[in-house]
């Protein structure tokens, strides 16, 4: 018979105010034996997630509705280990809550290294909050991809075990965490300890330090340059490093991202000029280089700070079958643990799972500028966030001068970001041919100015 754990009824509330999502499904005890098959599988064949089942939901919101015995779960538990033996993908408790009836049955999934099948032989991934069949050969090919592949999160570190049980990060963590357990007991079941000793995912999460435990492998590096180019002398102090745990260092990157980004004002003709960008672009794509990134390989992520642009560097190339051309329509996670375990800290910086990079896209066409540029390099992916608008070269001329009484051949280029003076020049010229500006009267020189066409009268 599986554990029985008593939470209180203050956590049981925090419990069912969850929304279902990509790790987490409730499931009503009726339930029938096939379609709890299917949620396990679907978990298994994924990232891993939590099943909570004696669970039913109404028009106001989850209610607890559990077994009047464990014995009553029998059957389903039958079904579950159909899928996959209990103690290899699968781990099970009984939940018993105060002033609550009855239990409910946790099932905690992990990503599986096989692919699961309900007893009828059918596969389901998980995505988002749907248990979605595996059907066409592309599907299947895909899932068989994700499996052959392993990964450095779950390898294991000759470490103290006490570095990731007995940290600030790991006790914050398990103080949100429902029901409430012991470092060591949690990180066991949650197989981020294995044989006695942590695995890489479990420092990174958990060490207070884990820089320490994976030296050149973990860190941010943000640097501000002072020219569009990069170039060393021009480079603006020393490089700023960020460390910690990796939930932490997430919102640590983040703010001083943005902090250099606001102080990083340029000096041109008209005097200082500062750039914005969207606080959640930036946000999402450095989650998204953090969960991501290979750690297999000894590097740290680079930000790059330009004039016209921040370029975020990661590690490693893009994992299995994601493409710069599919990334924004495919899921893949080269790091499932930390994926997972990110997304259950309070306020996760990955609240929506798979949805970081669409909703960074997203934000950079409200403020009408251009999508960030995916690059796979031979050992890297680089993300380009430009600081260009969507509108030609030629309409934000016209849109600025509309705001504008003249505009110069230098402010024009730093506008668009258009590099050649003779160019811009010609755009000038088109605009000029089309009626729609005309040469400033008394600019010349380095001052020689553009205004909108003027009406005459004859």
């Amino acid at each position: 018979m599986f554990e029985t754990v008593t939470i209180s009824a203050d956590q049981a509330a925090t419990l069912l105010e969850r929304q279902e999502g990509h790790f987490l499904d409730f499931k009503d005890k009726r339930i029938a034996p096939a379609k709890v098959a299917r949620a396990v599988s679907a978990f298994c064949n994924a990232d891993g997630g939590d099943l909570y089942i004696g669970v039913t939901e109404s028009q106001s919101g989850f209610n607890w509705d559990g077994f009047n015995d464990p014995e009553d779960a029998n059957q389903l538990i039958h079904a579950l280990e159909d899928v996959s033996p209990f103690g290899t993908d699968l781990d099970a408790e009984f939940l018993f809550a105060d002033h609550l009836t009855g239990c409910v049955l946790h099932i905690n999934a992990r990503k599986s290294r096989a692919i699961r099948k309900t007893a009828d032989g059918k596969i389901y991934k998980r995505l988002s909050a749907q248990n979605t069949p595996v059907t066409s050969e592309e599907a299947l090919t895909a899932l068989r991809r994700q499996k052959g592949l392993e990964s450095f999160e779950s390898e294991t570190l000759s470490i103290d075990v006490d570095v990731v049980t007995n940290s600030e990060a790991v006790i914050e963590y398990l103080l949100s965490a429902v029901p409430v357990t012991e470092p060591e007991t949690y990180l066991r079941k949650q197989n981020l300890l294995v044989s006695g000793k942590p695995v890489v995912a479990a420092a990174l999460l958990f060490a207070d330090e884990p820089q320490a435990c994976l030296p050149k492998r973990c860190g941010i590096k943000i640097y501000r340059y002072s020219s569009e180019e990069q170039s060393r002398d021009r480079l603006v102090e020393d490089p700023v490093t960020i460390e910690g745990a990796l939930y932490k260092q997430i919102y640590d990157a983040v703010d001083k991202t943005v902090k250099v980004v606001a102080a990083a004002a340029y000096l041109d003709e008209d005097g200082l000029r500062s750039v914005k960008y969207p606080h959640e672009a930036l946000h999402e794509i450095i989650t998204n280089a953090v969960l991501h990134r290979d750690y297999s390989v000894t590097d740290d992520i680079h930000i790059r700070i330009f004039e016209n642009r921040i370029e975020i560097q990661s590690p490693g190339r893009l994992p299995g079958h994601i493409t710069t051309n599919n990334i924004l329509d495919e899921r893949l996670s080269r790091n499932p643990y930390l994926v997972r375990h990110l997304n259950r800290f309070p306020n996760p910086p990955n609240k929506d799972v798979g949805e970081g990079l669409n909703t960074a896209f997203e934000s950079m066409k409200k403020l009408n500028l251009r999508s960030p540029i995916i690059e796979e390099g031979e050992n890297s992916v680089l993300v380009v966030v430009r600081h260009e608008s969507l509108a030609s070269p030629a309409q934000q001329v016209v849109e600025y001068l509309n705001n504008n009484e003249s505009i110069r051949n230098e402010q024009a280029r730093k506008m668009t970001g258009i590099g050649s003076e003779s160019k811009m020049k010609k755009i000038f010229e088109s605009l000029i041919e089309a009626g729609e500006i005309e040469h400033k009267p008394g600019t010349a020189g380095r001052g020689y100015a553009y205004q909108l066409k003027q009406k005459r009268s004859d």
